[in-house]
């Protein structure tokens, strides 16, 4: 089977990459680490366990004495520590770990590449997009009977996480354990911009955010900056909510459970005139189309622009210590979806999968997956990381004499500088306590999560809908990477100028596009 999926996935990796015209990110800055991650030494594949796909009873299932994983940058890099944490981690689970750590914004290129040498790791972290794909030919184990079988599902019962699990199952069936939930972005405006150039009006509608952007671009500022036209995975438009408004370039489930291509829906089209006008009035910043999310946050902090759609919760604090630190007014208004977007969209999360050649799945499940949430000190480590490294509850004061100096109590908790990017404090390790899937014990959050956070994840809690998993069907295998790069030049240069949406749509049927989505939505529609 591994030699026949190889072969098959030497095509598969260029077809899963959906990445959207600039966009770097992999939309994963949501969930922590550093933006910089480098590349560790992997060790030899995993040892023992048995090959069946049925799960032994809990009290047979023996212990891996080692693993190696495939990370992104949201777990902590070796800028941050990342010996110290695994370290501490190896020492909780009694489990040795070899970690594989790519480059953050080339992540999916080095998995597909990984994934098609054939030299797989045990586990790895994947996005919606990939999840999909990858569990469609075969790479993932099927973790179903695990997890209902696990006390990991009566945990995030008992705390209502395991209907995020649920929303990650393709046909019932479960290939990854999300660590948290998704979450969502939020647009974040500077108050000082508000007050200065728009009469200290809050936008509530397209009309008067249209309004706000001319009056931020007639005092020679950019309104609004993004991480390319068009994100790389589902929800895809969630960087530029208020001009894609209810338009959608990729398929989903209309209400009455059929399938649809959002890119040949007259939603799109008139999302396609708002990006184009805008782009024309000077409102978007002429680099959104090469832009990583790195390159927006840091024009953010240099007031190079002053919209900024970004994840809730503790982006929320991070943008607003990052302006301080940079000598600004680090008031943000979290924006209510303004009456045209409605709701904004809460991601797929990224899970957290077993691959199907791992010598002992049911193993790995258990003492590393399932350890991941079990509430306790494993969970705390995941959320927080080591302390004295990335935490404290020492007496002590923090960038004393400057602008930002912070004084703590003893036994007071906080997050230490930042070892890669001095002058910023650690707010969370992998998994955001505020999007958890199981309680914490003891968690330091309750306490002294800042108001900020508390705010935009509130905000975006009450004003979101979730994103829905596009399963994967040998059409969209076959064409939907074609497909979306066509879509995303498409849409590029429809809104920087270059082509009109006439002209767009008749490339778009000129070269496949319309009788490829049509395939793919044919293949959707009768599964």
């Amino acid at each position: 089977m591994k030699k026949k999926l190889i072969a098959m996935l030497l095509a598969a990796t260029m077809i899963f990459s959906l990445a959207g015209c600039g966009d770097k990110s992999n939309n994963d800055d949501n969930n922590g680490g550093s933006s910089t991650p480098t590349e560790s030494t992997p060790a030899p594949d995993s040892n023992g366990g048995q090959d069946e796909s049925t799960p032994a009873p809990a009290d047979e299932v023996e212990k891996p004495s080692e693993i190696t994983i495939l990370v992104d940058g949201t777990v902590f890099t070796e800028p941050n520590a990342q010996d110290k944490f695994i370290a501490k981690l190896e020492e909780l689970i009694g489990i040795k770990i070899n970690v594989i750590q790519p480059d953050h914004d080339a992540y999916y290129d080095n998995v597909g590449q990984i994934i098609a040498g054939g030299d797989w790791p045990d586990v790895m972290i994947l996005s919606s997009t990939y999840y999909s794909g990858y569990a469609a030919e075969g790479v993932l184990w099927d973790m179903t009977e695990a997890w209902e079988n696990s006390e990991l599902k009566q945990r995030q019962e008992a705390y209502d996480g395991a209907g995020v699990v649920e929303g990650v199952k393709i046909d019932g069936h479960l290939y990854g354990m999300p660590a948290a939930r998704g979450n969502g972005c939020v647009t974040y405006v500077k108050q000082a911009w508000i007050d200065q150039y728009n009469n200290g009006k809050v936008p509530t509608n397209y009309a008067e955010y249209s309004e706000m952007c001319a009056n931020f671009v007639a005092n020679g500022k950019y309104a609004v900056s993004a991480a390319g036209f068009i994100g790389s995975e589902a929800p895809y438009v969630n960087y530029l909510p208020e001009f894609y408004q209810d338009g959608y370039p990729s398929f989903y489930q209309k209400d009455d459970g059929t399938w649809v291509d959002g890119f040949t829906e007259d939603s799109m089209k008139e999302a396609l005139q708002r990006l184009a006008d805008a782009y024309a009035a000077g409102w978007i910043d002429p680099t959104t189309l090469t832009n990583g999310t790195k390159d927006c946050r840091n024009k953010f902090y240099s007031d190079d622009f002053g919209v900024f759609t970004y994840w809730a919760g503790t982006w929320a604090t991070n943008l607003k210590t990052n302006l301080e630190n940079n000598g600004l007014d680090s008031e943000l208004v979290a924006l209510p979806p303004i009456a045209e977007v409605g709701a904004y969209l809460d991601r797929i999360p990224p899970v957290w999968c077993i691959s199907s050649t791992c010598k002992n799945p049911e193993g790995v499940f258990k003492y590393f997956i399932e350890a991941m949430q079990d509430g306790g000190d494993v969970q705390f480590l995941w959320t927080y990381g080591v302390e004295g490294v990335h935490w404290s509850t020492a007496a002590e004061t923090l960038y004393e004499g400057t602008e930002t100096e912070k004084v703590y109590q003893e036994g007071e908790f906080h997050g230490l500088d930042n070892l890669e990017n001095p002058g910023t404090q650690y707010t969370k390790a992998h998994i955001d306590p505020a999007l958890a899937l199981v309680d914490l014990a003891n968690d330091p959050a309750d306490e002294s999560r800042a108001a900020e956070n508390l705010a935009s994840s509130t905000l975006f809690a009450q004003n979101s809908k979730l994103a829905v998993l596009v399963p994967t069907t040998d059409a969209m295998s076959q064409y939907n990477g074609d497909l979306t790069t066509l879509k995303n030049g498409l849409i590029a240069k429809v809104v920087m100028g270059e082509m009109t949406i006439d002209e767009a749509y008749a490339q778009y049927e000129a070269e496949h596009g319309a009788e490829w989505s049509q395939m793919i939505v044919d293949s959707l529609n009768n599964r």
